[in-house]
This record gives C-alpha cells, structure tokens and sequence, in this order.
C-alpha cells in the first residue's frame, strides 16, 4: 500500500497557527494567575511526570480533548463549559496550535496557544511544578 500525502505535519501546523490566536510567552506570564484563565496541559503523563507542569494547569491529553470538550460526550470535562479563557500548550507549541484549532472548531470561545510552548515557559522564567495527580 502507497500513502499519497496531500499535507504534511507541516502544512497541518501551518494551517493551525493562522486559524488559531496565539499568545507570546511575555502575554501568557501576565495572564497567569488570573481567575479567568485556565492552563491546559495537552501533553501526555510520561512527559508531564517528567518535566512538571505550568503550576495549577488542568491536564487534557491530545488524544482526548475533542471528547472532553464536548458537552454531548459521555466524558465531557465540566471545565471546558466555564466561561474562561483557555491556554493550550504542550512542549513546543505544535500539538497546541492543533488543539486550539480543533477547539475553535468545536465552538470553545476563548481559546489561545502558547507560542513557545512549556520549553519556552521554564526558559522565561514561569513557575513550573511537578504535576499533582
């Protein structure tokens, strides 16, 4: 069997990162802290258990966000319907480009990635813990 690719990863982030707002590092450091913003951590357990968490993040893997979502989903996360601004991240920012993407899709209002990502985070300074299961 031959794959005949149309898009790349590339492309596919490419697409994301214009669909989606974004927020620099400087702007999610001042918006941490904040009562109407949320942290999303998409990253997978092993990586999070590995190199902690943006302190108070809620975590979503990738794999299930669409679900958790979505209100009609029998594993819909009470909250993704609060009336809050949500930060995607992951490690570098590709996966959360993505996710915010699909999540500006699915009807989620007030979603931004964090450009960077989490590397980009520790390496400005922002508190980082390890994660509290």
């Amino acid at each position: 069997m031959t794959l005949s690719m149309t898009k790349s990863y590339k492309d596919l982030i490419a697409e994301a990162e214009a669909a989606a707002p974004s927020l620099s590092l400087a702007d999610a450091l001042a918006a941490y802290g904040c009562e109407e913003t949320v942290f999303v951590d998409l990253r997978v357990i092993r990586e999070i258990e590995k190199t902690g968490a943006i302190a108070g993040a809620f975590s979503c893997p990738r794999g299930l966000m669409e679900f958790w979502i979505d209100p009609d989903s029998p594993y819909h996360k009470p909250v993704f319907a609060e009336d809050k601004v949500f930060v995607f991240y992951c490690d570098n920012g590709w996966r959360s480009a993505l996710a915010a993407k699909a999540a500006l899709e699915m009807g989620l209002p007030q979603v931004f990635y964090l450009r960077g990502g989490f590397n980009g985070w520790i390496a400005e300074g922002g508190p980082a813990a390890p994660y509290k299961w």
